[in-house]
């Protein structure tokens, strides 16, 4: 009997036989570089000075449209970064104006202050000048600090007496506060040794925004008190844990900065550790010792 036609499709010589081996073990191995091997470029490690600086500058004229973009909110110019402030149109000189004035310890309690350290343009302090927010105690000081924007116009507040001196029976006649909240509020007073800004009571756990809204309309802080002063780079995670902004993750991460950096020098190297709160950075700065 003849073997099939077909079956002479299924024998192979040995030259055959190695052929097809060779050319599986080149597929195997073009799949594996496929899978495992990445071929994608990678970019050139660029600072972060670069990246900002390689971004536009927003120039006075045209600040007025960028803000409504992005979104502009009030902020203390105290503690401008230097991304925030090249991106505000400010040039690196006058940045470097303000963070040489700060490394002094001194802060800038007005619009015009601020124009005076920086040497700012009168076209570019009118824009930035009206989103400018000084503590409340600096806002009491100096009534007329800053220039007045339609948008952020001044409302006259009803003021009984200075947070910082108030009893708890003064609490008490707030609509909405209770001998529990009046506690908690002197309570975390005493923790700090006295509120620099009402915005404080925001940390408060309790309050309501209608009730810190009433708040804010019969008491104020009227001066500066002598706060609780925190050393930074002397206490340990523990001490530092008694500061009511420092929770455990954030208190070891400034341990851990610190220890790497021979220490903190300034604010402004707050805002490079790990998870630190930078949107109080202005009300905790003045907790602390350097």
């Amino acid at each position: 009997m003849k073997p099939s036609s077909h079956t002479s499709y299924f024998k192979f010589s040995k030259s055959q036989r190695s052929g097809i081996f060779a050319l599986l073990s080149v597929i195997v191995i073009f799949q594996f570089l496929y899978f495992f091997v990445d071929f994608n470029l990678k970019p050139k490690a660029v600072s972060v000075k670069q990246q900002w600086t390689a971004l536009p500058v927003l120039k006075d004229s045209a600040l007025t449209y960028k803000k409504n973009v992005y979104g502009m909110h009030p902020f203390n110019p105290n503690f401008i970064t230097d991304f925030k402030g090249y991106k505000l149109g400010m040039s690196v000189e006058e940045i470097d104006r303000l963070l040489a004035y700060r490394k002094t310890n001194r802060y800038v309690n007005s619009a015009e202050e601020f124009q005076q350290v920086t040497k700012i343009s009168d076209s570019l302090l009118q824009v930035m000048a009206p989103y400018f927010k000084f503590p409340d105690w600096v806002n009491k000081r100096n009534p007329l600090h800053s220039y007045t924007a339609s948008a952020f116009v001044n409302k006259e507040t009803k003021t009984i007496k200075d947070i910082n001196l108030a009893s708890a029976e003064d609490l008490k006649k707030v609509y909405g506060i209770g001998d529990g909240l009046s506690d908690r509020i002197l309570k975390e007073k005493d923790k700090l040794g006295g509120f620099v800004s009402m915005v404080q009571l925001q940390d408060v756990w309790g309050l309501s925004p209608n009730v810190i809204e009433n708040l804010n309309k019969d008491f104020t802080v009227t001066s500066l008190p002598k706060v609780r002063k925190f050393n930074i780079n002397q206490l340990n995670i523990k001490e530092l844990m008694e500061f009511p902004y420092f929770k455990y993750p954030i208190a070891k991460a400034i341990v851990t900065f610190r220890s790497m950096n021979n220490g903190i020098k300034s604010v402004e190297e707050l805002s490079k550790i790990s998870n630190f709160p930078v949107d109080k950075i202005e009300i905790i700065a003045l907790y602390l010792e350097f």
